[in-house]
C-alpha cells in the first residue's frame, strides 16, 4: 500500500490508475498471444514517456520477474496466511488445505492460459523429481513436516510437490516472458550428465563421500561461457548463467526461510523462526542446475550452441527490437 501511495504522490492519481489498468490487462491476457506483447509494449511506452529510460527498463524487469514468480509468490502468501489463522481443531488439516489451494491455482493458470500445456509438462517433471527427493530426505532425517494431514505420502504432504513445481513454473514463465536465449550453450548431453550427478549426490552423500565441491566447480567450468540473453522492453541484455543461478539461490534461500518460519517444514534441530543455514544456499544453487536442465528438456528451442552476436537476428518479436547488445 505504501508503494501505491508513493506512486500517486509522484505521478498523480489518474496516471497511476492508467498504469494499473494497463498492467491488469497484461495479467488477464494469454501470454502466448501477440496481444500480450502489444499490451506489454504499451505499458513500456507509458513508463518511458514518464521515467528515464534506465528506470523504465528496471521497473519492467521487476514487473516481469514478479509475473513469472506469481505461482510461487501466491504459495508463500498462503503459507503466511494459514500460519496465522489455522487452528488444530479444524476439520481440514492445513497441509490438505494448501494442497487444494495449490491444485486450484494450477488449474486456474492452465484455464486462463497463464501457463501452457508445454509448461505443465515441465511442472509435472518437477513434481515427480521433487516428491521423490522429499520422501527420501524426510526418511533420512534431513527435515520433517510437523503438521497433520490426510493427503500425505510416506510422511510427506502432497503439497510439497507444488513447492518444487513453483520453481519449474517460474523458470518456464521467465524464459517466455523475457524471450530468453542461452548461448553459447554446452553440449546438451553434458548438461544432463551434470544435472544427474547433482541429483544423485543429494541422495548418495548419505552413504558415500559428498562431492558437492566438485559439482560446484563443474557448474562453472561447463557454463562459464554461457550467457542468458533476455529482453526487457526495448533492448536485450545478458547475464552469465552461473551468476544468475547464484542470485536465484539467494531468493530461494529467503523463500525457504518463509517456509520454516511458518512451520511448513523444519530442518533437524531447527526451531520455528530460526534462520536456515547459509549452507543451504549452496544446495539451492546446485538444485537450480537440475531445475534448469529439466526445463530445457522441453524448451530446447531456447538453446544455442553458438554465441549470439549483434549481427545475428534474434527470434521474431517486433521489427523495432534491436539485436542483442551487452548490458
Amino acid at each position: 500500500m505504501a508503494h501505491f501511495v508513493s506512486l500517486i504522490w509522484v505521478f498523480g492519481t489518474s496516471e497511476v490508475l492508467d498504469f494499473f489498468w494497463i498492467w491488469c490487462l497484461v495479467v488477464r491476457m494469454n501470454e502466448q498471444t501477440s496481444n500480450t506483447r502489444r499490451i506489454e509494449r504499451a505499458l513500456g511506452d507509458w513508463m518511458r514517456a514518464r521515467l528515464p529510460f534506465a528506470i523504465a527498463e528496471l521497473v519492467m524487469f521487476f514487473l516481469k520477474q514478479g509475473w513469472a514468480a506469481l505461482f510461487g509468490g501466491l504459495l508463500l502468501i498462503a503459507m503466511i496466511v494459514t500460519d496465522r489463522i489455522w487452528q488444530e481443531g479444524w476439520a481440514l488439516a492445513r497441509y490438505d488445505a494448501l494442497f487444494l489451494y495449490a491444485l486450484g491455482l494450477q488449474v486456474l493458470f492452465l484455464a486462463t492460459g497463464m501457463e501452457s500445456m508445454r509448461e505443465a509438462r515441465v511442472i509435472l517433471l518437477f513434481h515427480l523429481t521433487g516428491t521423490a527427493m522429499e520422501i527420501f530426505k524426510v526418511h533420512a532425517g534431513s527435515w520433517a513436516y510437523p503438521g497433520a494431514g490426510v493427503l500425505k505420502l510416506w510422511d510427506v504432504p502432497l503439497f510439497s510437490g507444488f513447492m518444487y513445481a513453483s520453481v519449474g513454473s517460474y523458470m518456464a514463465r521467465v524464459i517466455r516472458s523475457f524471450d530468453m536465449r542461452f548461448a553459447p550453450y554446452p553440449p546438451f548431453w553434458a548438461t544432463v550428465l551434470l544435472a544427474t550427478a547433482i541429483y544423485v549426490n543429494f541422495f548418495a552423500h548419505h552413504f558415500l563421500p559428498d562431492i558437492r565441491n566438485i559439482l560446484f566447480v563443474a557448474t562453472v567450468v561447463l557454463f562459464w561461457r554461457t550467457r542468458i540473453w533476455f529482453h526487457v522492453g526495448v533492448r536485450d541484455y545478458w547475464m552469465p548463467l552461473p551468476l544468475a543461478a547464484f542470485l536465484s539461490s539467494v531468493f530461494l534461500w529467503l523463500a525457504e526461510n518463509v517456509g520454516t518460519a511458518t512451520r511448513i517444514w523444519l530442518y533437524t534441530g531447527q526451531t520455528p523462526g530460526e534462520w536456515v543455514s547459509l549452507a543451504k544456499m549452496g544446495s539451492w544453487y546446485l538444485l537450480l542446475y537440475v531445475s534448469f536442465v529439466t526445463v530445457t528438456v522441453v524448451f530446447r528451442d531456447a538453446l544455442s550452441s553458438k554465441p549470439l552476436t549483434e549481427t545475428r537476428a534474434v527470434p521474431a518479436r517486433s521489427p523495432a527490437v534491436s539485436p542483442p547488445q551487452s548490458g
